[in-house]
């Protein structure tokens, strides 16, 4: 019941999450699924996908540091580092969810499903991307792989492969995971608007660009049309096979 899509790109962040939470055929219901925290000296932002009482618990421990003991030291994504320590933080909080969730009486009943997107940058520290795992691992995005993607990745996924690359500018950033959405939309009722777009740039610690994309959204709807009718464009122009002649 997810797309989120994350580019850490050399001038700097675009994600983008959708917001629907439940599409059975008499209950749609929508939640934000993008977490920021951006007191001046950070900007941290979160993606989450999967089972939401798991990750909206991963979400109050990191941020909050709710369910967590007072009487001990314990860091939050106001007070770590680096974002090593962001991806550490939110690992550990995943394991810790799991050992409480699958402790219970109900715990073979309860499936575990979480991951989550963690990027931006911390004064003194690198700007990085990462994805963390439901087992509370993670990996980093790099030059050579610039873009994450969790919940419905496919449908959004070959625009990616084709056309994102470390050096692409953030205006294009931003149409790309636009046209990735849209073709996730298309495709899977499971994702839906109203869509959450945050865009940062490399080393300024404060927020770009933060957008609820709806519906009626005037550039969506511009890209989403031109983008039809350039894939209709591109199909009518190409070559007849040549076993039909």
């Amino acid at each position: 019941m997810t797309y989120c899509v994350g580019l850490c790109l050399q001038e700097g962040l675009v994600l983008l999450s959708d917001t629907r939470t439940n599409a059975g055929p008499d209950n749609i219901a929508s939640f934000t699924k993008m977490n920021v925290v951006a007191p001046g000296d950070r900007v941290i932002a979160m993606m989450s996908a999967g089972n939401l009482a798991v990750t909206q618990a991963v979400v109050a421990r990191v941020i909050d540091g709710l369910g967590l003991d007072p009487n001990e030291p314990f860091d939050t994504l106001m007070t770590v580092k680096s974002m090593y320590e962001a991806a550490q933080l939110i690992g550990n909080a995943v394991s810790r969810v799991y050992t409480s969730a699958t402790s219970g009486p109900n715990a073979q009943n309860f499936m575990f499903d979480a991951s989550i997107i963690v990027a931006g940058q911390i004064a003194g520290d690198k700007m990085k991307m990462f994805h963390i795992y439901a087992a509370g691992n993670f990996i980093e995005a790099t030059v050579d792989t610039p873009f994450f993607q969790i919940g419905e990745a496919k449908y959004g996924k070959p625009i990616l492969d084709r056309v994102a690359r470390y050096d692409t500018p953030l205006d294009g950033a931003v149409k790309l995971a636009l046209i990735s959405m849209d073709s996730t939309l298309r495709s899977n009722f499971s994702v839906g608007l109203p869509a959450d777009l945050l865009i940062y740039r490399r080393d300024s610690q404060e927020i770009a660009a933060y957008e609820r994309i709806a519906e009626d959204d005037p550039y969506f709807k511009d890209i989403r049309t031109r983008w039809s009718e350039a894939l209709r464009e591109a199909y009518r122009d190409l070559p007849a096979p040549p076993w039909l002649s």
